[in-house]
């Protein structure tokens, strides 16, 4: 299932997804949303506690509670299908497509995918590709307490993984609906919001 005039953001941390929303959401505040994911919710609250390192989970239950918090995101009070609702456009700062990318790298594909099935698709998929390499020197720029995946061998493995399942997207996109636009994320941040909101203009 698609949800209308729902959007996503995905890429490896350091892509520059929530630049561009920012950006994106402030050329038009009045049409476009921003939200992401972990949410602001308790549940979303509690897996940022935990990517940031404060305490450990085992790596399934980690795929549950992704998978929680995705559904108070999208069903939820003031969550994505009510935003719509009100004439808005969502704009979300990652979605299922990350779980699958990093909580298969951990626990493997079985769970992420079997807990995230139900979830309906974006109209619209924007994936930002870049070196891993590349994003995570962002990252370390930003002299900041790096995230427990903020790490270059397990950037790599995302990075790989993400292209995968973009792919399988892709080739199967005449049955799910979705449509992929894919950016070089290493350009620079005034080239890739062009290309946005030239994109966005378009469709």
């Amino acid at each position: 299932m698609i949800l209308k005039n729902f959007i996503v953001f995905e890429g490896i941390d350091g892509a520059g997804t929530s630049t561009q929303i920012k950006k994106i959401v402030e050329s038009n505040p009045e049409k476009f949303c921003a939200t992401a994911e972990p949410t602001s919710g308790p549940t979303g609250l509690f897996l940022r506690k935990m990517l940031a390192g404060d305490f450990k989970v085992d790596e399934k239950t980690n795929s549950y509670l992704f998978a929680a918090d995705r559904c108070e995101h999208i069903y939820g009070k003031n969550g994505v299908i009510e935003t719509i609702n009100k004439g808005k456009v969502v704009i979300s700062d990652r979605y299922l497509f990350s779980s699958l990318a990093y909580q298969s790298i951990s626990c493997g594909k079985e769970l992420p995918e079997l807990l995230n099935s139900p979830f309906p698709l974006p109209e619209y998929l924007f994936f930002f590709e870049i070196n891993p390499e590349i994003s995570l020197s962002r990252v370390n720029a930003r002299n900041e307490k790096k995230e427990i995946y903020e790490k270059i061998d397990l950037q790599k493995k995302i990075a790989t993984m993400y292209e995968e399942i973009i792919s399988d997207y892709e080739k199967n996109a005449d049955k799910n609906q979705i449509k992929i636009i894919r950016i070089d994320a290493s350009k620079s941040i005034e080239e890739i919001t062009t290309f946005i909101k030239e994109t966005l203009q378009n469709i």
